[in-house]
């Protein structure tokens, strides 16, 4: 496996940029030139000597050519050699000797860092398990990266030497994900300084800006002239000489040095030298409003942002706003409030649609930018953001394609349990898809995968834009919720049911009241008056009696949530009460009739400094307010969304397991065998498909092929009495359906009249046949995998057997599977009753079963070759599982990690 000549860029701890690539024999004068320029004191940490020599020697051993006992990466920023690293197999099997040499003035930046977690990729695509090294004991640098790379460190001194080992990660679930956190926490506090640039400029250039309003470029420097932004603003315009009080430059190349973010409004022709120019300039981000650049053009922007270390917004966008500085470049009508949420859009309509609806409701944006194509920052980036930035305390989404989908759910699950992550589901349709991926020259992922992907990363997945503005109004103003439990107060019976309704809709519970609050309400209300739950108080009710009511449910320890409900009448305008009830736990209301979907109405005397937990609101830069539906169940959807997040928040998401007695060497060498017969891939054969789960502890039930009746009866009298017989025949892949299989043959001429049956049916397509033992009784389910081009493997498990496809009744997760997931998925199944013994049958093995969807779930994180895998059905007993049938087919997969630091 060769490492790639073409650089892989990545951002150092100080935000800049490095190019990562292969050493190759032509830059043999580069290292030796970059080892002879470091200074005595660097030299004898590396090569424990001050030797002449030693800089050609080294040069000539890193940029010797490949082999696969040899790798070394050179390390680039701007055209100069700031890195090599390398490494040498050890006569230990398995076992490489690495080396790191960095000039002085590139110490303490990170790379050494970067080089030692690409080397770590490449070694572990390259099956080793460990890496080796020797330093001295003053080298602390040196060993300071090793400590904190975040991978376990062995330390033996010897002869005055450090001798360090360093073993790989591999699939042991607690050292893998020890690792992936380190290398995470690396790649936000790298990220977030490069976007300080972008979101936190010192000076602003607008590029393109129009000598009349109305264009583009003009109104967004209109927007950040008349937006407030305090420090140095250029307008730049070849034809003008002044447009916003501002005098104008004739080109890019007229601003100042340093310029730090630049706002291109150009043709899409011109849009790459313009890029050039602000490179050369020292501009250090650049937001591209142009659209239609093509492939050409838009390669050659991101190689020019690549090799001048910019950042990249769009292009094809609606521009960027933050809070702090005060910046609106965009060209959006109105100017947006500063607030606490956050807001990452790639259509630049929906991102003008949802900045109106948040000006609406009073709700301020931290930061928002609209990212367009999105050739580089990405919804990952902005979540880095906000999950160190201290304004944001509420994230909105709306993505409709991914590029690091892996890279995005760890940063969501981490992000999420800081603050709440809202999106809205698009492309749902298959229209839908057609029209997001023209939209943003990207390809939609499917909506199940995308489930999975929002479901495991603890996003909250809303599926309209209205969905989406309703709960974000609550999750803006309102405490966190401590469980599904909603009291509903209505002052009509009939809107308390329809309330009542649509939270048993959503998955919440209609609280029933305790005694002493049943009392407490009989007391207030008139005689006959509803006080169990739902609560109704009467058209009638007074202000004050309404007021007291809504405290006194609110109050209650079965209590979680509060839901109001009022139709309007002439004796009396109960918003006062609903405005100034004390309350501290969450509530929401419901104005039937009114105009707006959702409203939020400031709250009077209310003690909103805490909720009953002692924690603030979930966003507490906001003041505290209440959330006014139109309707019950737009109120419910968001109090159920709310809930399932705090649920998902507090939760113990689960590890991944570790397996001792799997075969991945085993299952390799049948995968490779197979692809190298099949260079485009394929279907395995049944008993090499069986042979392959067995690697990873998953038995297919005992099989045995056969050509003729004789053999097929004595197979059948060597596994039991009840025996299934089951063709395999060219082009087919599901047997049920195609009437390939015989089932519960006992005696010895029914299995050869069974086998004279399927030669008949099938004749010259037939290839063998098999048999198997019947397994009576139990519940047929499916256990799969698919390997999603974008997203990685994905597990399925369902109700199986030939009601697979008829009921579609699955669940899903990406991989890698924790034990929390696995039983999750068994659960969500609507079918789960048949499962746990609710239904009047017998619970079956479920533990077994979770274990099955792990052992699945690492087989195909093990093999990214496996393009698709059934084992259907598994038929589920109170006595185990029992997989009776495995397809598996095989396609290329080229190298990837997912894990990487490296930009798009």
């Amino acid at each position: 496996m060769r490492t790639s000549s073409q650089p892989s860029y990545a951002l150092l701890a100080d935000g800049s940029t490095i190019a990562i690539r292969a050493a190759r024999p032509d830059d043999c004068g580069d290292v030796r030139q970059m080892h002879e320029q470091m200074s005595p004191d660097n030299t004898y940490l590396r090569f424990f000597s001050l030797s002449s020599v030693a800089p050609e020697r080294e040069a000539q051993r890193i940029c010797r050519p490949e082999s696969p006992d040899h790798a070394a990466l050179l390390a680039h920023r701007e055209g100069r050699l700031v890195g090599v690293a390398s490494y040498e197999l050890t006569r230990q099997p398995g076992v490489a000797e690495i080396a790191f040499a960095v000039p002085d003035d590139m110490h303490g930046r990170g790379v050494a860092t970067l080089l030692l977690e690409h080397l770590v990729s490449l070694a572990r695509r390259r099956g080793l398990t460990a890496f080796s090294g020797e330093t001295l004991p003053e080298n602390r640098p040196m060993q300071k990266v090793f400590a904190d790379a975040g991978l376990p460190v062995e330390r033996h001194f010897s002869n005055g030497m450090i001798d360090v080992t360093i073993p790989l990660p591999n699939h042991d679930g607690a050292q893998l994900d020890h690792y992936l956190e380190a290398v995470a926490t690396r790649a936000s506090r790298a990220d977030v300084a490069s976007l300080a640039h972008l979101l936190r400029p010192a000076s602003v250039a607008v590029i393109g800006a129009g000598r009349r309003r109305g264009s583009v470029g003009r109104e967004i420097l209109h927007n950040v002239v008349a937006g407030g932004f305090d420090g140095p603003i250029y307008a730049v315009n070849r034809y003008g000489r002044s447009m916003e009080g501002l005098a104008c430059l004739a080109s890019a190349d007229d601003l100042p040095v340093g310029t730090e973010l630049a706002v291109i409004a150009v043709p899409a022709h011109e849009v790459p030298a313009v890029a050039a120019q602000c490179g050369q300039k020292g501009v250090r981000a650049l937001v591209v409003i142009t659209s239609g650049l093509g492939a050409g053009g838009g390669a050659d922007l991101l190689a020019i942002c690549r090799r001048y270390g910019m950042r990249l917004v769009g292009p094809n966008c609606f521009g960027l706003a933050t809070s702090t500085p005060r910046l609106n470049a965009t060209f959006a009508l109105e100017v947006p409030l500063g607030g606490a949420a956050g807001l990452v859009v790639q259509s630049g309509g929906v991102g003008i649609a949802m900045l109106e609806h948040l000006r609406r409701l009073g709700i301020g944006v931290s930061s928002f930018a609209s990212v367009g194509d999105k050739y580089d920052v990405s919804s990952n980036d902005m979540l880095m953001w906000w999950e160190q930035d201290e304004e944001t305390k509420l994230a909105i989404l709306y993505v409709e394609s991914f590029g690091n989908p892996r890279a995005f759910a760890r940063t969501a699950r981490r992000v999420g349990r800081a603050l709440p992550v809202l999106t809205v589901v698009g492309g749902r349709s298959t229209a839908g898809q057609r029209a997001a991926a023209s939209h943003t020259a990207a390809s939609a992922t499917p909506l199940v995968t995308q489930d999975a992907l929002f479901r495991q990363a603890g996003i909250i997945a809303t599926h309209s834009l209205g969905e989406l503005v309703d709960a974000t109004a609550l999750l803006a103003c309102q405490p966190r919720l401590s469980g599904r439990r909603v009291a509903i107060v209505s002052n009509a019976g009939g809107a308390g049911v329809l309330a009542a309704d649509a939270c048993g809709d959503c998955g919440l519970v209609v609280a029933t009241l305790g005694s002493a609050t049943r009392r407490r309400l009989a007391r207030l209300l008139p005689p006959g008056a509803a006080v169990a739950g739902p609560v109704d108080t009467g058209a009638a009710v007074p202000v004050a009696t309404f007021r007291a009511c809504i405290e006194a449910v609110a109050a209650d320890e079965g209590v979680d949530a509060v839901l109001v409900l009022e139709v309007p009448t002439a004796v009396a305008d109960l918003r006062a009460a609903i405005s100034t009830a004390q309350v501290v736990k969450p509530m929401a209301a419901v104005l039937l009739g009114q105009p707006e979907s959702v409203c939020l109405l400031p709250l009077g005397t209310a003690d909103d400094s805490a909720t009953a937990t002692g924690e603030p609101p979930v966003v507490a830069r906001e003041p505290r307010r209440l959330p006014v539906y139109s309707y019950p169940e737009n109120a419910a959807s968001a109090l159920a969304h709310a809930a399932r997040y705090e649920e998902w928040r507090t939760a113990q998401h689960g590890q991944v397991p570790e397996f001792d007695d799997v075969d991945p060497a085993g299952a390799q060498a049948i995968a490779a065998a197979f692809l190298a017969a099949n260079p485009e891939g394929g279907w395995l054969a049944g008993t090499d498909a069986a042979s392959l789960v067995a690697c990873y502890g998953v038995p297919v039930v005992a099989t045995e092929p056969v050509a003729d009746p004789a053999s097929a009866v004595a197979a059948a009298a060597r596994i039991g009495s009840r025996v299934v017989l089951k063709a395999e025949a060219a082009e087919v892949l599901h047997k049920t359906q195609a009437g390939a299989v015989r089932l519960d043959l006992r005696a010895d001429a029914d299995v050869a009249a069974a086998y004279a049956e399927l030669a008949a049916a099938f004749g010259d397509r037939l290839q063998r046949v098999l048999v198997q033992p019947m397994v009576p009784g139990g519940v047929e389910t499916i256990v799969g995998v698919v390997q999603e081009p974008v997203f990685g493997p994905l597990v399925v498990f369902g109700l199986g057997g030939v009601a697979t496809d008829v009921l579609a009744d699955r669940s899903a997760r990406l991989t890698p599977l924790t034990d929390a997931d696995a039983a999750a998925m068994i659960v969500e199944v609507r079918a789960a009753p048949l499962l746990t013994g609710k239904a009047g049958s017998p619970a079956v093995d479920t533990a077994k079963l979770a274990e099955l969807l792990l052992r699945v779930s690492r087989l195909a994180d093990d093999l990214p070759v496996v393009a698709e895998l059934d084992l259907n059905p598994v038929i589920a007993r109170p006595d185990g599982v029992y997989p009776v049938d495995v397809r598996v087919r095989l396609a290329p997969a080229p190298p990837h990690d997912p894990f990487l630091r490296q930009l798009r």
